[in-house]
């Protein structure tokens, strides 16, 4: 028996010493003498917002990232994890599968295999000195920093551009789509990918972006909205930030956990927004194999080759500091990453692969202070997607559909699986920038993007040609409500004052053109629906709407809620089957019925903000400018605002090239801390559609500061 309990033991402690992760070792007090080789001023503003002020760019991305720290720690943790790859230590299962792809697109060794070559010295030392602003706030807040997060690197930072871009353009669901055939791997890497983002089922992110030139103006100012529809927490969840160094970089705007720049916002000389596109950047090769289940060698050109093969070693979390340790095998092809599934096996090309120096091309934005300087940085093309409008104090304003457009084969439908074999097939690199469709300083004197096609940029007169754009270039097709809308308002004022320029970001209806309203006119008109007296009221209250979202508007309620199930959460789906569409709409009939009384609840008590005590209407929806995407059961009560609209910038350029700012944030600056005064202190002037006007000026930014601290020497009170 004793023979037999000491066996047990040391099976036992041999188990918890094969489960036990090791985390790597961090020295505060080796953190905190690194600090001191930066010296940043924080300065909160009457809003929380941080200031930043340094002598030098790497004070300044030193303090940026003590600053976001402080206020989003939580969500630091998640998105250091996430381009570490160890996921799975925090988040278990969910995690791993995440981790799983960053280490097939073989992230951390190409930032390890690059890092020096590919990016500047200028760049490198931005990036440790954000890592080093990280670690002195995990030195100085042990208790809040989890295990085995610090020290955080440069190249840990590096890391975050290179995993998160391709994400943007919708490599996650190519990779998704893969496994279609195989539920509960496509399952998990659904879950995973929208667990990562904050995302709600079939949720996505989208945006506005608007700029108008002098000549359009009635006051001759140059204008820009900044407009991004983020989820309001998680990853990819705004932040507000100024960065000011007497080196030059002088920019206000948003920026994620992990950025050491500010991603879309303004400075005295110019402004840039982003909106996500979705061209074709991603191709999937079908490759023949040697064995479908055990491939260790794939056709190609004639010949069989051999796969490069290595090892995923993936911790999954148990419980505590306890992990259970999984290998995965890697294989990449020619092509790139190669996935074994239960239809086949498939290898991917994507644009950015390989490519790690997205914070290069940021910084260089972050710095230029002219139009050229600022192309010459985004033909880099390091950052593989997004369409981006551009304005500047000289009056310069400009729309790209920014995209990295593989040079490849236009003998093939590349909507479909490539044969793998074929080396005509191989992408021969990348269509220099230009390339995509573009609009600069067009006669019209606007360019506006909703998330829809390249070619409704600006007026009918200077929007690109399709005919240019072959279809192997995969340019992005997709229309919006919001991009009619765009059109509809800014394109058909020839004089807009700056009133007008805001009051039409803020508009809240669908166009006659749109889908949703499309799909309300086919039920209207359904030979179905006006023969069944249980429809007669709901079909009567579509009858009468306007294509409203106001809070008070009691149609939008039937419309929206039936659009989403016909539609999707977009609205973006092809029109569904007369019954398809009846099912929605009695679906919806009997979740307002259950949940408020009634088919015609103003919108306002369905569409909500609620933040802490907070709890108001909002106007808009999903797919309009004033854009609100919901989350939650409205018969458990916790229906409520979850993406969209979250921070937007207004910046104005006076005729003499002066800045003037506006900017609102759904919630404020505090994202984690419920007792901070700026937990929720911008909700109110959000959904009442107002704006605050951030201190451009050291002298106003003191008459208002809420701290005034230097990380590392002297301590916020």
């Amino acid at each position: 028996m004793r023979v037999v309990g000491f066996g047990a033991l040391a099976l036992i402690v041999a188990a918890g010493v094969w489960l036990w992760t090791p985390a790597p070792r961090f020295d505060a007090a080796e953190a905190k003498r690194a600090a001191q080789a930066y010296d940043a001023r924080i300065i909160r503003d009457a809003f929380g917002a941080p200031h930043i002020y340094g002598a030098r760019d790497v004070d300044v991305a030193f303090g940026l990232a003590y600053a976001h720290a402080e206020d989003d720690w939580a969500t630091f943790e998640d998105a250091l994890a996430f381009s570490r790859g160890t996921l799975g230590r925090r988040l278990g299962r969910k995690g791993a599968v995440t981790d799983y792809l960053v280490a097939a697109l073989r992230i951390r060794e190409d930032v390890a295999r690059q890092y020096e070559a590919a990016l500047s010295a200028r760049t490198r030392a931005l990036l440790e000195a954000y890592a080093a602003g990280v670690n002195l706030w995990c030195a100085e807040e042990k208790g809040r920093c989890a295990r085995g997060v610090a020290p955080v690197t440069g190249q840990d930072v590096a890391a975050g551009f290179a995993v998160r871009t391709p994400f943007f353009y919708g490599l996650d669901e190519m990779l998704t789509a893969l496994f279609e055939a195989e539920p509960e791997t496509h399952a998990a890497l659904e879950r995973a990918r929208h667990a990562l983002l904050h995302l709600g089922p079939n949720m996505e992110t989208g945006s506005n972006a608007v700029a108008v030139a002098p000549g359009r103006s009635a006051d001759g100012h140059t204008r820009l909205m900044v407009n991004s529809h983020q989820p309001y927490a998680g990853p990819v969840a705004w932040y507000e930030a100024r960065v000011k160094s007497d080196e030059g970089w002088d920019m206000i705007g948003g920026v994620f956990p992990g950025a050491p720049v500010i991603l879309h916002g303004a400075g005295p000389a110019l402004g840039w927004a982003f909106t996500v596109n979705k061209p074709d950047l991603a191709d999937v090769y079908r490759l023949e194999v040697d064995d479908p289940k055990r491939p260790r060698r794939y056709r190609f050109d004639g010949e069989w080759r051999d796969f490069d093969r290595a090892k995923a070693r993936l911790r999954v979390k148990i419980f505590g500091p306890f992990s259970l340790p999984v290998t995965r095998e890697i294989l990449r092809s020619v092509h790139g990453p190669a996935f074994v599934t239960p239809s086949g096996v498939y290898a991917v090309s994507y644009a950015g692969m390989g490519d790690i120096r997205a914070p290069e091309q940021w910084l260089r934005m972050n710095k230029a202070a002219s139009f050229d300087e600022w192309r010459a940085a985004m033909a880099m093309q390091a950052i593989a997607s997004f369409n981006v409008v551009y304005a500047d104090r000289e009056g310069n304003i400009a729309f790209y559909h920014n995209a990295a457009i593989p040079v490849r084969s236009s003998e093939w439908d590349w909507s479909r699986p490539a044969p793998g074999d074929r080396p005509d097939l191989l992408w021969k690199g990348t269509l220099p920038f230009g390339s995509a469709p573009s609009v600069v300083n067009p006669a019209s004197g606007y360019v506006v993007n909703g998330n829809n096609n390249p070619f409704e940029a600006s007026g009918a007169g200077d929007n690109p040609d399709p005919a240019r754009y072959p279809p192997h270039y995969g340019i992005d097709a997709r229309t919006t409500n919001r991009g009619i809308r765009l059109q509809a308002l800014y394109g058909t004022d020839g004089e807009i004052t700056g009133e007008e320029f805001v009051a039409y970001k803020m508009d809240h209806f669908y166009a006659e053109e749109s889908r949703l309203r499309r799909l309300v006119g086919m039920l209207i008109e359904s030979e179905a629906v006006r023969q069944d007296p249980a429809l007669a009221e709901a079909r009567a209250l579509l009858e009468g709407w306007t294509g409203s979202t106001r809070r008070t508007d009691r149609a939008a309620a039937l419309a929206v809620r039936t659009g989403e199930r016909a539609l999707g959460y977009l609205l973006a789906k092809e029109t569904p089957d007369e019954a398809a569409m009846i099912d929605a709409l009695r679906a919806t009939i009997s979740e307002l019925q259950s949940a408020y009384g009634r088919i015609d609840p103003e919108w306002g008590e369905l569409n909500r903000l609620r933040r802490g005590d907070v709890d108001l209407p909002l106007n808009g929806g999903p797919d309009v400018l004033r854009a609100v995407y919901l989350m939650g059961d409205p018969l458990e009560g916790t229906l409520a605002a979850a993406g969209g609209d979250s921070y937007i910038l207004y910046a104005d350029w006076s005729s003499e090239g002066a800045l003037s700012v506006k900017t609102i944030h759904q919630f404020g600056s505090a994202t984690q801390d419920e007792t901070s005064p700026h937990y929720a202190d911008q909700a109110p002037l959000f959904a009442a559609e107002e704006w605050k006007t951030p201190p451009m000026t050291l002298d106003a930014l003191l008459a208002e500061a809420t701290a005034d601290y230097r990380p590392g020497r002297i301590a916020r009170e």
